[in-house]
């Protein structure tokens, strides 16, 4: 959720953002992260960056924008902490319950009765790991339900260092897990500790994480049988997202599926999916 309220307000001075203090900012997001602003967006840098100006005590934006401009040692952090900051991290347990049906009693069981090896699956945006982990409890139900020997291993990646290492942890509150999990799962797969509620090491240890930029190259994280990319290209240029598909495309092996959100529409003259329509739910799968 987003903060609105003027994180600047306790210093006693209102920092304003000008056009072209704005239009560095906008550009530096495009370049490394492909998040693309409009030009209204003005109310959201300031929400979001305000805070780090006043920890790093900048006393403007164009002094924050000359820092991102630097190709120095120290302006990588800098960089970072700004993608951070930018970067939406909102998440909940089984979002879009309708699609995790779908995995869980479809989709699953078809790739782990035509597979000999491991089900590959990338969380693309993962934020701090609800989505990763709720496919790792389909995937373990489904794994029982199966009599043959099989096994999932699932890459969580996110642009954010600092939400990664959120994710990692596997620890949620009371309130982040109200978003979603049921009484059954949360007694099935949560112990409660001092610090909330500790996910099951059996699903935990199905998920690694790492550190992706989509921008880059995807041949580093090998194929996949299954991606899901939910609520993140609809930040993203109409260029950028057919970009990120096409090589997701690639990515995937013959027959595998890809999850966007169920209000994401494949890019015309896209020709590398079929969309599938299962009840009240749709995905897409490669052409082989």
């Amino acid at each position: 959720m987003l903060n609105l309220a003027d994180p600047g307000k306790s210093t006693g001075k209102i920092i304003d953002i000008s056009a072209a203090e704005y239009q560095a900012i906008q550009q530096f997001l495009s370049q490394n992260c492909g998040i693309e602003l409009g030009d209204s967006k003005q109310y959201l840098v300031k929400s979001r960056l305000l805070p780090l100006l006043n920890k790093l005590e900048y006393s403007s934006f164009g002094e924050l924008a000359s820092g991102l401009q630097s190709a120095s040692f120290s302006s990588q952090k800098l960089k970072s902490a700004v993608i951070d900051a930018m970067t939406t991290n909102e998440t909940f347990w089984f979002r879009d319950e309708r699609q995790f049906a779908e995995l869980r009693e479809k989709v699953l069981p078809s790739l782990l009765n035509a597979k000999n090896g491991n089900v590959r699956i990338w969380s693309a945006a993962c934020s701090s790991g609800q989505e990763p982990y709720s496919i790792g409890i389909c995937a373990l139900e489904a794994i029982k339900a199966t009599t043959k020997a099989r096994s999932v291993q699932i890459i969580g990646t996110d642009i954010s260092e600092t939400i990664l290492e959120e994710a990692k942890k596997a620890v949620y509150s009371e309130a982040a897990l109200s978003r979603g999990v049921d009484h059954t799962t949360k007694a099935r797969y949560f112990q409660k500790n001092y610090d909330g509620y500790l996910l099951a090491p059996e699903v935990s240890q199905l998920v690694r994480f790492q550190q992706f930029n989509l921008l880059k190259s995807f041949t580093a994280l090998g194929r996949f049988d299954l991606i899901f990319c939910r609520n993140v290209l609809i930040y993203f240029s109409d260029q950028v997202k057919r970009d990120i598909l096409s090589r997701m495309a690639d990515s995937l092996e013959p027959g595998g599926y890809l999850f966007l959100s169920s209000t994401e529409a494949m890019p015309i003259g896209l020709n590398s999916f079929e969309l599938v329509r299962s009840g009240l739910t749709n995905y897409f799968k490669k052409v082989a």
